[in-house]
């Protein structure tokens, strides 16, 4: 009977113990505004694009960067969209269904992995696995990168983020999470168009990824 008793005060410590850590209101904020991700990244000069207050409303972002990148030859579109919280109804927003929604239809969609450095000046010695969709509207062609990351983890599929976001929240009380999107025009014609705007894409991406630590908590 003592034993017993023993184990069921532990359940019941543990349970309260649990309850009081999830109750707690999170508290997780960005390393440094997304806004101070640079402008000039390599050959890439950016610019940042307003949005609609009527959309950055409906995404309920509590930081976000939107911003187009020029070089010589080509132009990639830069959006990262950061929740401190996706407890209260804020949720991050799958662009399979924003994009639609702006009138862009996906014709193409698969995973890819790309060596990236996850800092400044080192080699590309990890792979990380992003979705790879490309896009139409009437004659305009665009391949988009985008992928999941929170606390140091990239994640392709929007099930598993959703997944994990779950986890973090029963392990360590947060469910903050980003989204980041890389957009790149079908400027050239042939069979290889594609090729070459997804070409361009990952180097951009590739040329990015190693700041986000610096914005993005781990």
């Amino acid at each position: 009977m003592a034993a017993r008793l023993l184990i069921l005060s532990s359940c019941f410590l543990a349970a309260s113990a649990y309850i009081a850590r999830t109750s707690k209101t999170e508290l997780v904020l960005l390393r440094e505004s997304l806004g101070g991700i640079p402008r000039q990244i390599g050959n890439w000069q950016g610019r940042d694009v307003a949005m609609d207050s009527r959309v950055e409303a409906v995404l309920g972002v509590d930081d976000y960067l939107s911003r187009v990148y020029s070089s010589e030859s080509a132009l990639a579109g830069l959006y990262i969209g950061f929740y401190q919280t996706q407890r209260q109804g804020n949720a991050i927003h799958s662009p399979m269904n924003c994009l639609p929604g702006a009138g862009w239809e996906p014709i193409d969609r698969a995973y890819i992995s790309i060596p990236v450095a996850r800092t400044a000046g080192t080699a590309l010695n990890e792979n990380i696995q992003i979705n790879r969709v490309i896009i139409e509207k009437g004659l305009q062609r665009q391949v988009a990168l985008y992928w999941y990351q929170a606390h140091g983890r990239v994640v392709a599929s929007e099930y598993s983020a959703k997944i994990y976001t779950v986890l973090d929240a029963m392990r360590m009380n947060r469910t903050d999470g980003a989204l980041v999107r890389v957009i790149c025009p079908v400027t050239r014609s042939g069979h290889k168009a594609e090729d070459a705007a997804q070409n361009v894409a990952v180097e951009f991406v590739q040329s990015i990824f190693p700041l986000l630590s610096h914005y993005l908590p781990d």
